[in-house]
């Protein structure tokens, strides 16, 4: 091994060392997660006489000030916030471009076709969305798991003389992520002077689930027409588990389908790479080979294709 390779192995153990032993700690962390999400509620402006609720989409002002102006950009941050995450509408479109530039010049070394290469980047520019859209469906189907165990302690609350929005503070202190954090900020959303309606309205398009619509419902509806609230809730949380028995059943019965999916899709890629190293060469004719070029982009759409059919078989609605 070479002074340089050692050297940059020795540079990269040390800076990941130091960043696991200053990284901060649960309690840390929790507290800072809470102190940004009251402090991304509502800001006070220079003169200190109003008070505004301000969206910040990038750390740079300007880069800010132009996120704004662009179509699309506040979805994309509902997006990254559903997903649980810290990162900014910047930070990700950075991410997807620098993969994308890196992987495309990259490719453009090994594969003769510029338009393959344009593929390769685009793929590995999407990775950061593919994975923050996997963070927010994981995020949401936890969400949904202790959704009634947390509308069984709500109901007790009621039952023991506390508030609607104390039963709210009672769940964010005695449960864990990611319900916790949701309903602290529905709690401090509603403490801070928003009306209960907005705040229960803002959990669920920070949590698009049916569960937590169902739940919101409920408690606007009895706010509005009366009714003993508890006793609604108890029938919620049954209705909730039911659907939750019903789910878990569908994802054993759809088990087959999914790991099919799984299968068709890696098995193409894993042999060819598999082929490039026991015999390489072997494969150039795909991308060298005109009639090669159009048989992987038939075998693309075609694979496209067979994912949509198998999603659309197993995702079944509960």
């Amino acid at each position: 091994m070479s002074p340089v390779v050692l050297f940059i192995l020795l540079l990269i153990v040390t800076f990941v060392v130091m960043f696991w032993m200053l990284a901060p700690g649960k309690r840390e962390s929790d507290i800072q997660r809470h102190l940004k999400d009251i402090g991304s509620l509502y800001t006070v402006d220079a003169g200190g006489t109003n008070i505004l609720k301000e969206e910040s989409l990038s750390a740079i002002p300007w880069v800010n000030r132009i996120l704004l102006k662009v179509p699309g950009a506040r979805e994309l941050q509902l997006f990254i916030t559903q997903a649980g995450s810290g990162w900014s509408v910047g930070t990700l479109i950075l991410l997807c471009l620098v993969l994308f530039v890196v992987a495309a010049w990259l490719m453009t070394f090994v594969l003769p076709s510029f338009a393959i290469a344009f593929l390769v980047g685009l793929a590995a520019g999407s990775l950061p969305y593919v994975y923050l859209s996997l963070k927010r469906q994981g995020r949401f189907r936890q969400f949904d798991m202790q959704l009634p165990e947390a509308v069984d302690l709500m109901s007790r609350a009621l039952r023991a003389g506390h508030a609607v929005i104390s039963a709210i503070e009672i769940v964010a202190h005695e449960t864990s992520e990611p319900l916790a954090s949701e309903f602290r900020v529905v709690f401090d959303e509603q403490n801070l002077g928003l009306p209960i309606r907005e705040a229960l309205l803002n959990l669920v398009k920070r949590m698009p689930t049916d569960d937590v619509r169902f739940l919101a419902t409920a408690i606007l509806v009895q706010k509005e027409t009366g009714g003993n609230l508890a006793e609604i809730l108890d029938k919620a949380g049954s209705v909730m588990r039911e659907r939750m028995r019903l789910k878990g059943q569908l994802r054993v019965y759809t088990a087959q389908g999914r790991m099919t999916g799984w299968f068709l899709c890696s098995l193409p890629f894993f042999v060819f790479g598999l082929i490039s190293f026991v015999n390489p060469g072997y494969e150039r004719q795909l991308w060298t080979n005109p009639i090669g070029v159009r048989l992987m982009y038939a075998a693309l759409i075609l694979m496209a294709l067979g994912v949509f059919t198998i999603r659309k078989i197993i995702k079944l609605k509960v």
